[in-house]
């Protein structure tokens, strides 16, 4: 493969969805500042922090193709942050109950050489069904999504927390909308399918 393929992720979620492109890729922790600024949205934070960890693959590689995300939950028009502990947890998941929690991810291509990027929204809607607390809590128990905005891991056990789910790339939940990647690296011609390795 000609240009490198780089991850701006230390998030074994990411970087699992990544390798289902089944190519080679490095990968780094970027070091950014997450805080929001003053008046920002929940849309501008995403965007900019996804382009922010992007670009700071120049601190590591010379060259290759960068791909930095980040996501936020929003219930109505509050960010939604980590619990970090069951009683936070067991709080967020009995506000969601039969309501909509939407995730923003942004995602961001950026080329090192040409210091050129392109960056995305992509919205999911994730749909909660009506949950009592001896439910959310026999759930925190059995999958401890402390560190996981929203509280709930939806690759696991959280899927049984949903009525449904609405939006164009399941992979946008956990932080990497692989649908709009492989047209963003398309249009850098960068074809995923072309530079699959020979068995």
């Amino acid at each position: 493969m000609k240009i490198p393929l780089i991850l701006a992720s230390s998030s074994p979620f990411r970087q699992s969805i990544l390798k289902k492109f089944n190519l080679p890729f490095d990968c780094f922790s970027p070091n950014i500042d997450e805080s929001p600024l003053e008046g920002e949205s929940a849309e501008q934070l995403v965007l900019r922090l996804s382009e922010l960890k992007a670009k700071s693959a120049q601190q590591h590689f010379a060259k290759g193709l960068v791909i930095g995300s980040d996501q936020v939950a929003l219930h109505k028009t509050s960010i939604l942050g980590k619990p970090h502990n069951k009683e936070n947890a067991i709080k967020q998941l009995c506000r969601f109950s039969g309501n909509k929690v939407t995730f923003l991810t942004g995602l961001c291509l950026y080329d090192i050489e040409s210091d050129t990027a392109t960056t995305i929204l992509e919205p999911f809607h994730v749909h909660f069904k009506e949950l009592t607390e001896a439910q959310v809590s026999a759930y925190c128990d059995a999958e401890q999504p402390y560190q996981c905005a929203g509280s709930f891991k939806s690759e696991g056990l959280g899927i049984c927390l949903f009525e449904k789910l609405e939006g164009d790339d399941p992979n946008s939940l956990v932080g990497l909308p692989l649908i709009r990647l492989n047209q963003l690296l398309a249009e850098r011609g960068f074809d995923v399918l072309s530079l699959q390795p020979h068995c």
